[in-house]
């Protein structure tokens, strides 16, 4: 059921990271070198003309022309979250929902998807495969035999299913970790979140589909990590103790790849010692067995120092070398036609044309570490290159396509590189690609209409302009690195408090406008010793100039804009130690803050702080509150006092990592500053909240499935609009322009008349 009128997509135009208009000479990764960007990309395929493409949590878009265009083709499906794309043997392109990196903005998916048609049709929910069984898993990859088989590599152990056909249920083949028996009855509810993360698996293409390798680990290191072979097509599967330079005992999270033969197998492989101990890389390396053998013995090709060699923008980096996030970038692929010819994605992309022995950093993390680079345009030398943050990768047509945190880039398969070992073909296919990944959204007026600025994974802030909307305008970037919570006047939408990550706050007065001579941005970071890594910050909603952020510390700051330092915050509250704040609201000066601590599964704990009545405490929150996190905070603006107040957990009611539930709803109201609670969550599914705000006595709430509201308190509730695709919404503000507008983890930025 739904709302009100239709959503309009805000974030239509190109997103430059490279706009001249932006050049901060601190602030800003313009000139960098990675040109139009967009969200990151997880799946990839190509073949006969057509890309296709997969968004973190956007869904799957296909091109027939080369990239210039693209067509989403899962806005029809429950989920937009891609763990894998993958064309079959019969042209059949298969997707697998549930974006395989285990980080806090990956969301789980509902199972794979056949498309027998995929240069003319769309997904629909009667394209999955088998039934419920990968509901609610994460998908790091599918792979097939060459004969009728499909593999799938998951959260939740390695399964197979014929590759041919959607009917039958998938059948789990490995599972490291058997559950808890408790009273002679297994119980998957009690099985850790972390066991049988199951990364890859492969299939000797030379072994009439009987060897079947898998890595199962998880990138904090588990008894359990290391590789699993089949020699009967999968039916069982044995540890494997591999011999040679790749030690069985630091086996982490580790991408597979054959020769198209099978005459090699090749590994790239995070280390436990380097992740655990190491500040400088996670990579263990890349190596290869030489006879295709997963027992070896492998020799290690390349390690961080090698690859940093090779042309890297890393290699004088102070704090961090390659392979730095080797948990979280690879992907790992062969020239079909060449077993010498491997491509590696960290954070960058590797190239080597005789297996091994020499690398080139065809892909660097940006430009501004080389000698040819300069701010001026006209002295930049270096050529273009990718976004850092490698996930996907695909071979076809005489071309290599990337995919990374900054969309989807191209160059030949055999293309051209200068002295220092960097490509100087690479092309960027982002122009129309809307996977945008916004935590943020916040809006202002500026002449001609309102500027819509947004936080963004790994993609900076991005800063939306009447003037952007005419002609061929693009979207430009005022703020680089990651992008967080995002503050703006309303008066003057150029009046920008953004924030890169962990509460450090930057803020511009003139909308970041900079030839890089001088400065357009200045930090006014707290320096809070334990904020979260995407930390909130609110303005006071009856005073825009008193803004309340939160870390461990509650700060306020009643100067506004006119903030000079991050020494200006006044921290008004402790949390706690090691607890990070997760949500913040303000009216009339009383405040609202909710906290975690741990944060992560194991001995999770959570809470709620207020000063409403004069004096700041914590509440003793009653046991039927759920144990989840909170990450929505809202004050009821028809309460002067701000006694009344709506709390939004995350997580879900029924299956959450702790075990078998951690406390039912997911939207709760106090009348009384905290004293008591009731449950208004109604009919609302039980999906995880993400904001709340109060519009016109009506209840909005921003969800892991769009956005939704209430008329009656939280009684029944419907979808608002009926348009916004199936897609995580994380932020929802009011403009100045009496529009509602939520920023979408995946899908950008949308809006719709103020309900």
């Amino acid at each position: 059921m739904s709302c009100c009128r239709n959503w309009s997509e805000v974030t239509v135009r190109p997103y430059n990271s490279d706009d001249p208009r932006y050049r901060d000479p601190f602030a800003s990764n313009s000139s960098g070198g990675a040109g139009l960007v967009a969200g990151r990309i997880t799946g990839l395929a190509a073949g006969s003309g057509y890309i296709y493409i997969g968004g973190a949590a956007g869904g799957v878009f296909r091109s027939a022309d080369g990239g210039a265009t693209w067509t989403p083709l899962t806005d029809g499906l429950p989920t937009l979250s891609v763990g894998d794309l993958r064309l079959a043997p019969d042209g059949a392109l298969w997707l697998a929902t549930g974006e395989a990196n285990t980080g806090a903005t990956s969301y789980v998916g509902s199972g794979v998807y056949r498309l027998a048609k995929p240069k003319t049709s769309m997904f629909s929910a009667t394209d999955r495969v088998g039934g419920s069984e990968l509901e609610s898993t994460l998908i790091g990859k599918v792979r097939f035999d060459g004969i009728g088989t499909a593999y799938a590599a998951t959260s939740r152990g390695v399964w197979k299913h014929g590759a041919g056909t959607k009917t039958g249920a998938w059948r789990r083949v490995l599972y490291p970790v058997p559950d808890p028996v408790v009273n002679g009855v297994p119980r998957p509810d009690l099985q850790s979140a972390y066991n049988n993360i199951c990364n890859d698996v492969a299939v000797d293409p030379s072994g009439s589909g009987q060897r079947v390798l898998a890595n199962c680990a998880w990138r904090d290191g588990a008894p359990y990590n290391g590789f699993y072979l089949s020699t009967d097509g999968g039916e069982s599967f044995a540890l494997v103790n591999p011999g040679g330079a790749l030690n069985p005992n630091d086996d982490g999270r580790a991408t597979l790849a054959y020769a198209s033969d099978g005459s090699r197998l090749y590994a790239l492989m995070e280390s436990m010692t380097h992740y655990t101990n190491s500040f400088q890389t996670a990579l263990g390396g890349v190596f290869v067995s030489p006879s295709g053998d997963p027992a070896g013995p492998w020799n290690r090709i390349a390690d961080s120092g090698q690859l940093g060699a090779s042309g890297s923008a890393l290699q004088g980096a102070t704090f961090y070398h390659v392979g730095i996030q080797a948990w979280y970038n690879q992907f790992l692929d062969v020239d079909p036609d060449d077993a010498d010819h491997v491509f590696v994605g960290l954070e960058e992309v590797f190239e080597t044309e005789d297996g091994g022995t020499h690398w080139n950093a065809i892909g660097p993390y940006w430009n501004f570490d080389f000698p040819c680079w300069s701010f001026i345009d006209a002295q930049n030398n270096c050529p273009p290159t990718t976004h850092p943050d490698q996930h996907s990768v695909a071979i076809a047509g005489g071309k290599l396509y990337v995919g990374n945190d900054g969309g989807i880039y191209t160059r030949p398969l055999r293309g051209r590189v200068n002295k220092n070992g960097n490509a100087t073909d690479w092309v960027s296919l982002n122009a129309n690609v809307r996977t945008l990944q916004y935590y943020s959204v916040a809006v202002g007026k500026v002449a001609g209409g309102v500027a819509v600025s947004g936080g963004l994974q790994d993609n900076g802030g991005s800063l939306l302009l009447p003037e952007d909307l005419s002609g061929s305008g693009t979207m430009g970037s005022p703020f680089g690195g990651d992008g967080g919570d995002t503050l703006v006047d309303p008066d003057d939408g150029c009046r920008i408090l953004g924030e890169y990550v962990f509460l450090a706050m930057e803020l511009t007065e003139n909308c970041g406008r900079s030839d890089g001579t001088v400065r357009a941005v200045r930090d006014v970071d707290p320096h809070d010793p334990f904020p979260r890594f995407i930390a909130p910050f609110e303005p006071d909603a009856a005073n825009k100039d008193h803004w309340v952020a939160g870390g461990q510390y509650v700060w306020t700051n009643t100067r506004g804009f006119s903030i000079q330092s991050g020494a200006e915050w006044v921290p008004v509250f402790n949390n706690g130690t090691a607890h990070s704040t997760t949500a913040v609201a303000s009216l009339s000066d009383v405040i609202w803050t909710a906290w975690c601590g741990p944060c992560n599964p194991v001995g999770f704990a959570r809470g709620i702080s207020t000063n409403v009545g004069g004096t700041w405490r914590q509440l003793a929150l009653p046991a039927a509150l759920p144990n989840r996190y909170v990450a929505a905070l809202s004050i009821d603006p028809s309460d002067p006092s701000g006694r009344t107040a709506y709390v939004g957990f995350n997580g879900f009611s029924r299956r959450w990592v702790e075990g078998p539930g951690a406390g039912l709803g997911h939207l709760w109201k106090t009348r009384d500053g905290g004293a008591t609670w009731s449950d208004v969550s109604g009919n609302l599914p039980d999906v995880p909240v993400n904001d709340v705000l109060v519009s016109s006595g009506r209840l909005v709430v921003a969800t892991d499935l769009g956005v939704v509201i209430s008329s009656d308190g939280g009684a029944t509730w419907s979808r608002l609009g009926s348009n916004l695709p199936y897609t995580t919404a994380l932020d929802i503000q009011v403009g100045p322009d009496k529009k509602l507008y939520a920023a979408t983890h995946g899908r950008g930025i949308w809006s719709i008349a103020q309900p």
